[in-house]
Order: structure tokens, then sequence, then C-alpha cells
């Protein structure tokens, strides 16, 4: 199994616009976060798991010319904007929750019309819960956990999770996230904030869960230089970037 960061991101993105700050102003590529994105690949399934503003710009970068399923954790415009990309690879199947299904209908009324107008991308619509589900032969197990007051999921592909935009999880879904080689979760920057976890939330969570590997994604500029920081972590935690790829 093949797991591909297309973006590390936060949802403004380093460099942020207008700011001259180390982080934003580096040469380090490293330092460069489109837009949090990873994409899972197992044999011939490709698994896309969120789909930002940047998506174009990364299908393209990494030579995506098909996807076999795109999930979406939740529904904030940095994880859903660019799913009007998908439209040249095809008939799309989406995962999501019903209450972010029906958000995507919403806001792309043009693709679900009775009558639609050619070119439109072809979205298949498909509801999940918290239960297992199968795409292709990859197994998916669905994690709960909470983006502030926001019930969002996570993901795990057998000794894989993919965990964004968490600022708390229950103990029921620590049970699920058992036994890990890799975990995946956001470390936004080193202070607090109201609903992403910060570096040392997010230690203390990657702690508690085990996993062999543990890399921290959904970055922002405040972070500080990949660098710098990343020397800081224990010899299992990482700072993710934009084209990291794991092999597992």
């Amino acid at each position: 199994m093949e797991l591909l960061f297309l973006g590390t991101g936060t949802s403004t993105g380093v460099p942020q616009i207008g700011c001259k700050c180390k982080v934003c102003t580096s040469s380090d590529a490293r330092d460069k976060r489109l837009r949090a994105s990873v994409l899972i690949t197992e044999g011939n399934t490709r698994i896309l798991i969120d789909c930002g503003p940047d998506l174009r710009q990364q299908l393209i970068h990494h030579k995506i010319d098909y996807l076999s399923g795109v999930l979406l954790t939740h529904e904030h415009y940095d994880h859903v904007g660019g799913l009007d990309d998908v439209r040249p690879l095809g008939e799309t199947q989406l995962y999501a929750e019903k209450k972010v299904l029906g958000i995507i209908k919403r806001n792309m009324p043009y693709c679900f019309a009775e009558n639609s107008y050619p070119g439109v991308p072809k979205i298949q619509l498909n509801e999940i819960t918290e239960n297992k589900f199968v795409i292709n032969n990859q197994v998916i197990q669905p994690v709960r956990i909470m983006h502030a007051a926001l019930p969002i999921l996570g993901f795990r592909f057998g000794i894989i999770a993919y965990l964004t935009d968490v600022k708390t999880i229950d103990d029921k879904s620590f049970d699920l996230l058992k036994d890990l080689d890799i975990l995946v979760i956001n470390a936004l920057r080193m202070t607090k904030h109201i609903s992403h976890l910060s570096v040392e939330e997010a230690i203390r969570i990657a702690i508690r869960i085990g996993a062999k590997q543990t890399y921290f994604t959904h970055i922002s500029h405040d972070m500080g230089l990949h660098e710098e920081v990343d020397k800081q972590f224990p010899d299992n935690i990482h700072l993710s970037y934009d084209g990291l790829k794991l092999i597992v």
C-alpha cells in the first residue's frame, strides 16, 4: 500500500497570501504546502481523501488520471473546493456522510440536475456511516472525530489511518486506532487553536494511539520551518510535506 501526500497545508496554504514571514519566503520545497489531501494506492485501486481547491494542480503534478473513489472527511471548502476538477476523470464515486452529500448537491446543483448540460462532472453520491465499507477490494473503516463541535470522519485502511482537522477523539474511536503502522494526524501550529490540534496536543494523541510512525499534516505557516521543527520531535514522529510517499 502506498500513501502519497498531495497537500499538507491548512486552509490558507503555505505560503499564505501577502505574508513575508520566514516560512512563507522559505526556499525549502518542504515549506510549500498545498491544501491537505492524500492518495491511497493499493494495486489498481486509487482512493483520494479530500479534494481541496488545489486539486487540479495536485492531479497534474502527480500525473493522476483515474480515481477509484473520493472520500470526504467533511464539508469545509479547503476539503471539497476542487471537486469540480474531477470532470476529466470520467464518472467519480464520491463517499461521504449524508449531511456532507447534501451540501455538495446544494453547492454543485449543475452536476445533479435531471437534464444536466454536457461536460459537467459525473459524480455518483455514496452515503457512508461509521460502518466499514469497501471500494474495490479495499476495506475502509470510518473513524468518528470532532473538529471543535463539528462531527467529521477520519479513515482507516488496514494499518494506515488518516485523521485531519481533529480537535478531540473519544474512547470508542481510539479503540478503532489500535495496532497502526502509520498514523497521519493534523498538527496546525505550536500554539493552541479552537478547532485544530496544536503540536503538543497532537503528540499526546499520537503517543496514546501508539502507531509505529506518525506524520503531522494540515500545517500552518505558524508552525515554523520544516528543517527546524522536524528535528524537535521524537524519532517516530515527523512533519509531512507535499510529495512525501510512504510505502507500507
